[in-house]
């Protein structure tokens, strides 16, 4: 039976410090393999962070940007991924031809493997969206890449799968942000200053609604309604000035959750995946008897996409 067996990680990033980020990548990447690991994933634009770029002026965006797969980070992912023989995920700003995307990229000992491109990007204006989907083999498996709000879009995820994904890498910076949904909100930094003294009220804010609860009401949807793996990876701490609740999970098709990380540190948590459950789980039965003929015209109807987040409508800083 065909197996892969995945790391997923979570650490806390510094804001544009891409010497330390990819230290601490290189630092689990290590630990990865020593237990056994083929494959480490860490969360969106972990090589530089994230929520900082909400700030930045066109000039510092652009930047902080490199070429994939010239660019110094992604040389320096590829000798990681030589050093340690394991396939590396990681995410970076890349520009091409005058334009800057939120990119995840996967590299192995031979190079750059996959190459995926943010599709609904909002962290700053001066992103462009991707304009394609990404399958790509892995190990034997045919995985893909959707990062952070590309998979709060069903569409999206029904369209990889469709694509022949049978794992979904999901890099995120999320949680711990306003919405309409009760019980949503920032955690108060007093709980991760304090997670020493009182981890158990932190972990309360983490798993209420403002972080992991938000999660679970759609992250295994995702993997149970298209039968794929999916693997979610969020940052621990703080992204630029905003607390998040890690969580980096492995999921099955099942929509079980197989490892997840649940402690306050930079770590990892491995799972095996199995090719038994991809055409056992339900949602094999469900696309397969998919009448496209009822819905391919609605759902290829003319539409004016709108993206801005509540936090993002409600952030002052």
């Amino acid at each position: 039976m065909k197996k892969l067996k995945v790391a997923i990680a979570q650490f806390q990033p510094k804001d544009s410090d891409k010497n330390y980020n990819l230290s601490v990548i290189e630092s689990l990447s290590e630990k990865a393999k020593e237990k056994g690991a083929e494959v480490v994933s860490f969360h969106e634009m972990s090589i530089t962070a994230y929520t900082f770029y909400k700030n930045l002026n066109e000039k510092d965006a652009f930047d902080l940007a490199e070429q994939v797969p010239h660019g110094d980070s992604t040389k320096k992912l590829i000798s990681l991924a030589k050093k340690y023989d394991i396939s590396i995920l990681a995410g970076l700003p890349e520009v091409e031809d005058s334009q800057l995307f939120n990119t995840y990229i996967c590299v192995d000992k031979n190079g750059l493997m996959a190459k995926f491109r943010k599709l609904h990007p909002f962290i700053s204006p001066y992103m462009s969206p991707g304009n394609e989907y990404v399958v790509f083999d892995l190990h034997g498996w045919k995985c893909s890449i959707l990062i952070c709000y590309d998979n709060n879009i069903i569409e999206n995820v029904r369209a990889t799968t469709l694509l022949g994904a049978e794992v979904i890498f999901a890099p995120h910076v999320t949680g711990c942000t306003p919405s309409a949904m009760p019980g949503r909100g920032y955690v108060d930094a007093a709980y991760w200053q304090n997670r020493h003294e009182d981890p158990e009220s932190l972990r309360r804010e983490f798993d209420s609604p403002k972080g992991r609860g938000w999660l679970m009401r759609w992250l295994p949807a995702r993997a149970y309604d298209n039968a794929v793996y999916y693997v979610f990876s969020n940052p621990i701490g703080f992204d630029g000035d905003h607390l998040k609740n890690g969580n980096s999970m492995i999921i099955d098709p099942y929509g079980e959750v197989l490892s997840e990380i649940k402690n306050f540190e930079d770590d990892i948590t491995i799972s095996t995946l199995t090719e038994d459950k991809l055409t056992l789980a339900g949602g094999f039965r469900y696309r397969n008897a998919r009448r496209p003929e009822l819905y391919s015209d609605i759902l290829s109807q003319p539409h004016k996409p709108t993206l801005q987040p509540t936090w993002m409508k409600k952030d002052t800083n």
